[in-house]
């Protein structure tokens, strides 16, 4: 059994828009209405965006380089436009509230259109400028409209599409239970793509599968105790022909593993390497919003063999779906404060300095005790160890 993340909001393929033509005597007009859907946004999003959409925001929540006006381009996210006007980029909610009344989604946000920043009454809202779209006449009748691969996402997808699939986490006895690769062909110990593995273990019947290097055990920096096992992703493999057990003369018995074809590979697969079922499912949409204030954490490990991280790259964290993590949730940073000593003090009384801001960090994956976060930005390098918390 696999240590499934949390379940991630799925994205649409299509939204369905309905149009009422009313006709009077022999010449009328249309009016376009559209029906958007009904997105994953959570209720504490929806009420936010609700109450600040009433009179949109205190001025003095805007960053104070806040533009009037921002035409989007090819690949901004939520992230960088939430950035450009708030001064918390995580408060993500009182954008989408700003512009409730015209952008009824922020999945439904396109290269090319302008956002105007709109200040009355000592308040602020962000609206989509009138012009920068035409009146859309539709007939009498429902219709189904692809929505534009080009909608802007809440942050880079690029920068952790291949972790939703590739970064897993297993407990103890996933780990002793997950099918393992015994033998190549021709009593070869390390294989490439196209060649053929021999795989043993509880195996139900699925062709495609994931293969992993033997996990490592991830340990709470503080309590050193086990929070799961981080494996490796090496490659894809497909279940080629079942396994047997063959009873023969005298009773003996003789177990006959699976066959599988390794079909793509990062490095070369070996013996012992693990075997899990490919991911399925369309890419999630990930909206960027805040935790519960109390939240605190450690960084558990830095992805691969690096020991510190910076902007764009991925660490694993010892909060997950047990302390309430999600799939979005934005967390601060913090470098630990250093110990020094009081050289003017008699008694040489060691001093521990602060902790300091060092960036924010995008939890994308959930597990049970652990999640991985992508490195929106830092001031320095992250380790193992540093703190995070509510922004």
């Amino acid at each position: 059994m696999i240590l499934r993340p949390s379940p991630l909001p799925r994205r649409p393929r299509s939204a369905t828009r309905l149009g009422l033509c009313t006709v009077l005597g022999l010449i009328g007009s249309v009016t376009a209405a559209y029906a958007f859907p009904d997105y994953p946004i959570t209720a504490d999003q929806r009420g936010t965006a609700r109450q600040v959409a009433q009179a949109g925001v205190p001025l003095s929540e805007l960053s104070p380089t806040a533009p009037d006006f921002h035409v989007v381009k090819r690949g901004d996210t939520l992230w960088d436009i939430s950035r450009l006007f708030l001064r918390s980029p995580w408060r993500w909610p009182e954008l989408w509230g700003m512009n409730l009344e015209q952008i009824r989604n922020p999945h439904l946000i396109y290269p090319g259109q302008r956002l105007v920043l709109v200040k009355s009454g000592g308040r602020a809202r962000l609206e989509i400028d009138r012009g920068s779209s035409g009146t859309v006449r539709l007939s009498p009748s429902v219709r189904t409209e692809t929505l534009s691969p080009e909608a802007i996402t809440g942050i880079p997808m690029s920068l952790i599409r291949p972790f939703l699939t590739d970064a897993v986490v297993l407990d103890e006895h996933e780990l002793a239970s997950s099918p393992r690769i015994v033998a190549g062909r021709e009593g070869r110990q390390l294989l490439g793509r196209g060649e053929t593995a021999y795989v043993r273990g509880d195996l139900p019947a699925l062709q495609n599968w994931r293969v992993f290097r033997q996990p490592r055990p991830l340990r709470d920096p503080a309590t050193r105790e086990i929070l799961g096992y981080e494996a490796t992703y090496v490659g894809t493999a497909q279940y080629q022909r079942q396994g047997d057990v063959v009873t023969r003369e005298a009773g003996a018995t003789e177990v006959i593993p699976a066959t599988f074809n390794l079909t793509t590979l990062r490095q070369e697969a070996s013996i012992g390497d693990r075997l899990i079922p490919a991911a399925t499912g369309d890419e999630p949409t990930l909206m960027p919003h805040a935790p519960a204030p109390s939240t605190q954490g450690l960084v558990v490990s830095v992805y691969g063999d690096q020991l510190t991280a910076g902007q764009d790259q991925v660490v694993s964290i010892n909060l997950g779906r047990q302390q309430g993590m999600e799939p979005g949730h934005v967390l601060s940073l913090l470098r630990g404060g250093e110990t020094v000593v009081d050289r003017d003090d008699p008694l040489r009384t060691k001093l521990r300095l602060p902790d300091e801001p060092n960036g924010m960090l995008f939890v994308f994956r959930v597990f049970d005790r652990v999640s991985y976060g992508l490195i929106l930005h830092s001031a320095g390098p992250v380790r193992s160890g540093d703190r995070v918390t509510a922004p």
